[in-house]
């Protein structure tokens, strides 16, 4: 059963007339880098969205320019100064997590030279537009250079950081600090042994589940409509946010501005409606911060537990029965379909494992995906093989999870924009899933009837226990604590498993 931990009010200031001035002066600086990086998420959503091709290189040097201008701010001896002379005074527990976020920053980022954090900016920005026309063009060969610049610069980053140890591990531990890569691999090997055989179990199995879909096309502003509507009812601010399209369907922004982003395919649009709800899932999770922290760490999320926002709403509402009872009229009406509700749940769980996009797969092969991509990106962190080897490592390893080969490297090693960005980010979904069980379990646990909720559109529920347990937190705790808290116990890959078995079982009739 999970608990609401006792603390101070999310509504009470970091400062007030007690407030030591070390730390008043170590929170203005904390809320000025704060919004540097809110310019820079702005700047990667217009890129992404409205920035003309031609835009690329001063955009490349304007996001370089910011990341330096921040490094330098938050590396200043005057910054480490703040933090001894805060971690002294005599502070609340909020500030405390504050000094030990901020601190966290600090002393990994005095380790990596300021030009190091400038050439990673500016040759990740530059390496978005290169993949985006590599992947139109299906020439993996015109983005592997950048690929491998990109590879040295995060090793060598890695290496300033902590040298005596795995560069891997390094940046693992950069995006999720709180929660061991030991354990994420333990999650990964417990899932490859069940979800593997299980998947075979139902292919073998065969129920002719309905597709409603198959044969149609579904022109782009019918399934923007829907997803509008979708939007509107599970509660997305639209004061706060947007929606737009991107070749890759992504999140930027924070309690105050926080905009999605999904994509059309006329022979898809399932594809459109869960990566919707799924980016939803991330917005409510920004939108959902305490808006009077803004700025300081307990106003930002959570690295690790991000994805699991996404998958809760996308995998245990969206995907669920009582949604698709609640909204068959809906599909039908903006499609031109008479599908029934039974029909589109079975449409939005049926697996296919021969469908080789990671962000159009279905909820179980997924995650063969996921293993694959971060096996893959863990031996090339490690100078295993060749940057010219990845399409063929790829394909074999798709060949061997998932009994399929790509033809093209845009369906395969070219699909996915993250590694512009950095590396060991991939297990981030995974777990997200993993989490997003285990925390629907514990919500069921408190809240009567979540099914009959959702069939009644009645979402608020669900929003206040996501905001008690989860959002109001921010960074006042590490993650593996929040998740605890939230939870009842630690981070396990159990309830996914059952929830899947129970799941599909019934589907498939196991």
């Amino acid at each position: 059963m999970a608990e609401t931990p006792t603390q101070e009010s999310d509504t009470v200031p970091t400062v007030d007339n007690d407030t030591p001035d070390a730390y008043r002066e170590l929170l203005d600086r904390v809320e000025q880098l704060s919004h540097l990086a809110d310019a820079g998420g702005v700047l990667h959503w217009d890129q992404q969205v409205t920035m003309p091709d031609g835009g690329a290189p001063a955009r490349a040097a304007q996001q370089a320019a910011l990341s330096s201008l921040s490094h330098e701010f938050l590396t200043d001896d005057e910054t480490g100064d703040l933090l001894d002379a805060a971690a002294e005074a005599d502070l609340t527990e909020s500030q405390e997590a504050i000094v030990r976020e901020t601190r966290r920053s600090y002393e990994q980022e005095t380790r990596v030279p300021g030009e190091l954090v400038e050439e990673i900016t500016r040759t990740g920005s530059e390496a978005q537009q290169i993949w985006q026309d590599a992947k139109a063009d299906d020439e993996f060969a015109a983005f592997a250079p950048t690929l491998e610049t990109l590879r040295d610069l995060h090793v060598d980053r890695a290496e300033h950081i902590d040298a005596g140890r795995d560069p891997y591990r390094v940046m693992f531990e950069g995006i999720d600090p709180d929660l061991p890569l030991d354990r994420v691999e333990a999650i990964f090997d417990d899932l490859r042994d069940e979800l593997v055989p299980l998947i075979e179990d139902l292919q073998s199995r065969d129920p002719d589940l309905a597709d409603p879909f198959a044969d149609g096309t579904f022109d782009e502003a019918s399934q923007e409509a829907l997803s509008r509507e979708f939007l509107d009812d599970l509660g997305y601010d639209w004061d706060r946010g947007r929606l737009d399209t991107s070749p890759h369907p992504f999140t930027v922004g924070s309690q105050h501005d926080c905009r999605i982003t999904t994509r059309f395919r006329e022979d898809d649009p399932f594809g459109a409606v869960l990566a919707t709800i799924h980016e939803f899932g991330h917005a409510t999770y920004e939108l959902g911060l305490p808006k009077e922290h803004y700025g300081t760490p307990l106003g930002q999320s959570r690295g690790i537990v991000h994805e699991y926002q996404s998958r809760f709403w996308e995998n245990h509402v969206g995907r669920t029965k009582a949604f698709w009872d609640r909204y068959a009229d809906a599909v039908n009406d903006h499609f031109g379909t008479e599908a029934s509700p039974q029909e589109l749940y079975e449409a939005a769980n049926r697996i296919y494992p021969d469908n080789l996009i990671r962000v159009e797969a279905d909820e179980l092969t997924y995650h063969l995906h996921i293993i694959l991509r971060a096996e893959i990106e863990k031996a090339f962190v490690a100078g295993d093989f060749d940057v010219e080897e990845i399409p063929e490592l790829w394909n074999g390893k798709m060949e061997e999870y998932l009994d399929i080969r790509p033809d093209t490297d845009s369906e395969g090693c070219l699909q996915d924009i993250h590694w512009t960005g950095g590396f060991a980010s991939f297990q981030s979904y995974t777990v997200g899933s993993v989490l997003a069980a285990q925390l629907d379990n514990a919500l069921r646990e408190d809240i009567d009837d979540v099914d009959e909720l959702v069939r009644n559109g009645e979402f608020e529920p669900l929003h206040d226990w996501m905001t008690e347990h989860v959002h109001r937190h921010g960074q006042r705790y590490p993650a593996d604590e929040l998740i605890e808290r939230a939870t009842g116990e630690p981070l396990t890959a159990e309830y996914f498993i059952e929830y899947a078995e129970a799941k599909f079982g019934d589907l498939y009739g196991t």
